[in-house]
């Protein structure tokens, strides 16, 4: 594996539950934007669960950072270097958008003294600035999404996981998105789940396609695209390629 991976896999399996839900994945990630493409229940969300420390692996190795993860001590640094976006995230109601953010950063251990200036530029990154005193529980849910973004790159993070984390914007959002993406994709490693195909197209370096617990594809989107060069299943090149590896991977 390449040591200078930001994050490295070798047959990891991940439990959800009593199920094998991510079952001998090999994973090589360093700076860019991954795409963690695949059908509902096919362990994307399993997946970047473990890449954030949140579930233990069951066997295979999982390195983030360098770090085998194997103590508190070694779970702690990787986390506050770690941004997280879940698909459902808790929040307090009652916090304004820059209360809710600040906690977030303190609990990343940014130095306080560096918190105000954080909290300012990711609010700003997410186009909340002018929303940032108002309470979380006024906002609407692609706003609230918005939030979650902001406390997820409000440490400056090494590895940003983002699940789902365009559910519920608009247009506009979605591509002002993308252009976070990009800017923190070029030194950061941002790994983003989704099911939608043309998330992939317009932001992902790289795409990783997930299904029953495997990796069934990784490579670049013109590659995807290829693999459905004789498929006339879907709309675009990146849906048909998408359609024709599911296909062939399917049980018969």
């Amino acid at each position: 594996m390449d040591n200078s991976a930001h994050v490295r896999a070798a047959g990891l399996r991940v439990r959800a539950g009593r199920r094998m839900a991510v079952d001998g994945v090999d994973l090589v990630l360093g700076i860019g934007v991954h795409g963690v493409l695949g059908p509902n229940g096919a362990g994307k969300t399993t997946l970047m669960r473990a890449l954030a420390t949140v579930l233990r692996p069951a066997s295979g190795d999982l390195r983030v950072l360098g770090s085998t993860l194997a103590d508190g001590e070694s779970l702690r640094r990787v986390r506050e270097r770690i941004g997280y976006l879940p698909q459902k995230f808790g929040y307090y109601p009652r916090f304004t958008v820059r209360e809710f953010v600040e906690y977030m950063a303190w609990l990343k251990q940014v130095p306080a003294k560096d918190i105000p200036a954080a909290v300012d530029r990711a609010v700003h990154r997410v186009g909340l600035s002018d929303r940032a005193d108002d309470r979380m529980r006024t906002l609407s849910g692609g706003m609230v999404r918005r939030v979650g973004i902001a406390q997820a790159v409000v440490n400056d993070p090494a590895v940003l996981l983002l699940d789902e984390p365009t559910v519920g914007l608009d247009p506009a959002e979605r591509m002002r998105f993308r252009t976070l993406l990009r800017e923190l994709a070029r030194t950061s490693c941002v790994v983003v789940s989704t099911h939608l195909v043309e998330d992939v197209a317009a932001g992902c370096d790289e795409v990783l396609l997930v299904d029953r617990g495997r990796v069934l594809f990784q490579g670049g989107t013109d590659e995807l695209a290829a693999a459905g060069a004789t498929s006339d299943v879907g709309d675009s090149p990146l849906e048909r390629g998408y359609s024709a590896l599911l296909e062939q991977a399917a049980p018969r």
